[in-house]
């Protein structure tokens, strides 16, 4: 519903760019990243799925972080889609703040899977002996229990302080999605508590995830450093590589995003660099994960090979 006062009922999005050599293009390379990442990540859910080799904690998130991928794309790409090949991309005011809503959601809990993730690479790499018990399934499901909560508890906080918002006139926003610096811009009451808002649970969810990745990995490559053959380096490094790629990839985008105020960085430049996140990444993950990952690979030959076996029968 649209705030008290607010006489902005739908808003416009702007789209990456309005130049129409670039409509066709663009529309045709998005729809290829979308694709990939809808056929990847929901492959690699079936594949965890499907084969019981992977059924141990390590897996179920990366499970999960697949699931959040593709939602997360969903929620983003097609709306985008439609920017290239409509005239006017128009969104319905509780529309848009229920995409914000699932944006915010699929981004806090990815964040949250990610560091979840470095905590299992911890256990399995610096207390071994103690691995199926200390990431036993109960406790699986509990801090799955907490990364969700904990989207759920900061998408609230953002959606709802956007939606205290009140818009006057101006409805054009200047980005490809219904995302919180744009919206903050077009308000025309005071954003300065909605820009704190953003702050504290920004900084709130990455500095928590930023110290237990740091603090997990601190203590891996401690441990690393203690083995003496060069062969067990070589595989607990293996084991972390990947997923030391996607939190790279993850943060880094985020951070140079929303830690920036907006003198600093440019709605057009954060548009840019939103598609990094929102796009981009949940594309790589699925491939960063089967490529460098040897456990995949045995599966989904294993899976390639039941099927031809079941197609020659």
């Amino acid at each position: 519903m649209a705030a008290e006062n607010s006489s902005v009922t739908e808003f416009i999005l702007a789209g990456l760019t309005d130049q129409p050599g670039l409509q066709i293009p663009l529309f045709l390379l998005f729809l290829g990243f979308y694709v990939v990442t809808v056929v990847g990540n929901l492959g690699l859910i079936m594949l965890i799925g499907l084969n019981s080799r992977l059924h141990t904690p390590m897996y179920f998130f990366l499970f999960n972080l697949s699931l959040i991928d593709f939602c997360y794309s969903t929620t983003i790409t097609p709306k985008m889609l439609m920017s290239f090949v409509s005239k006017k991309n128009s969104i319905l005011h509780a529309g848009c703040l229920t995409q914000l809503f699932f944006f915010c959601f699929f981004v806090i809990s990815e964040s949250l899977v990610l560091s979840a993730m470095a905590y299992d690479r911890y256990v399995a790499i610096c207390k071994p002996l103690v691995y199926t018990v200390t990431m036993s399934p109960k406790v699986c499901l509990l801090l799955l229990l907490g990364v969700y909560v904990m989207g759920f508890s900061g998408a609230m906080a953002h959606t709802g302080s956007i939606a205290s918002l009140i818009f006057c006139a101006d409805n054009l926003i200047n980005h490809f999605l219904c995302d919180i610096p744009p919206l903050l811009e077009l308000a025309c009451n005071s954003s300065s508590v909605h820009e704190l808002v953003v702050f504290i649970v920004v900084t709130t969810v990455i500095g928590m995830v930023i110290v237990t990745i740091s603090i997990s990995y601190a203590l891996i490559l401690s441990s690393i450093l203690r083995i003496h053959s060069t062969e067990g380096r070589s595989k607990a490094f293996s084991t972390c590589s990947s997923h030391i790629i996607v939190v790279f990839l993850f943060f880094g985008s985020v951070a140079f995003v929303y830690l920036k105020p907006p003198s600093v960085l440019p709605l057009d430049q954060g548009k840019v660099s939103s598609l990094f996140y929102t796009i981009v990444v949940p594309m790589l993950n699925p491939l960063i994960y089967s490529l460098r990952n040897k456990d995949v690979k045995a599966a989904l030959r294993k899976t390639l090979g039941k099927i031809n076996f079941l197609r020659k029968e």
